[in-house]
């Protein structure tokens, strides 16, 4: 469980955190640009992130990330980051002004869903979500069991 990177056509990398797909139930998507030094993108490019732990809060009218664990570069200097600093999302006045209402309002979590380069910028997909209970849970692996046993038997009969 939790984060893995994926390779897709055209050499497309992002880190999956499936860990929040099972623990939450997602309310809406936002695509945010994230504020990373150099040693942090280079670390980034070559695979050491993880965001599986990591959660989203609005301070002061910006969004942050806070515990992403990005390695240390190796190659870094003195300048090098710190592997899990509050980093800055960016994203439009009206997203965060709505963020920040389902945020305090409504109770919800803002959970990173997955990070992935869109040309030479990182990109985070942020999820606001609703927890799930344990009995959500048994119910959303009872649904993917029966899914997978009738995509198999589909298969089965067409071979």
């Amino acid at each position: 469980m939790g984060c893995n990177w994926r390779i897709e056509k055209g050499e497309i990398m992002e880190i999956v955190n499936r860990k929040a797909r099972h623990d939450y139930f997602i309310e809406d998507e936002y695509e945010a640009g994230i504020v990373l030094t150099g040693t942090e993108v280079k670390s980034v490019r070559a695979g050491k992130c993880n965001i599986k732990d990591c959660y989203g809060i609005v301070r002061n009218g910006e969004v942050f990330l806070l515990n992403m664990y990005i390695a240390e570069y190796k190659e870094g200097s003195i300048f090098n980051h710190k592997e899990t600093r509050s980093r800055k999302l960016l994203l439009h006045k009206k997203e965060i002004r709505k963020i920040t209402d389902d945020l305090n309002v409504r109770g919800l979590t803002l959970v990173p869903l997955k990070a992935y380069f869109k040309g030479s910028n990182l990109k985070i997909l942020l999820g606001v979500c609703r927890g799930k209970k344990n009995y959500d849970k048994r119910e959303s692996i009872k649904e993917r069991d029966i899914n997978r046993e009738v995509a198999k038997n589909l298969k089965n009969i067409d071979s």
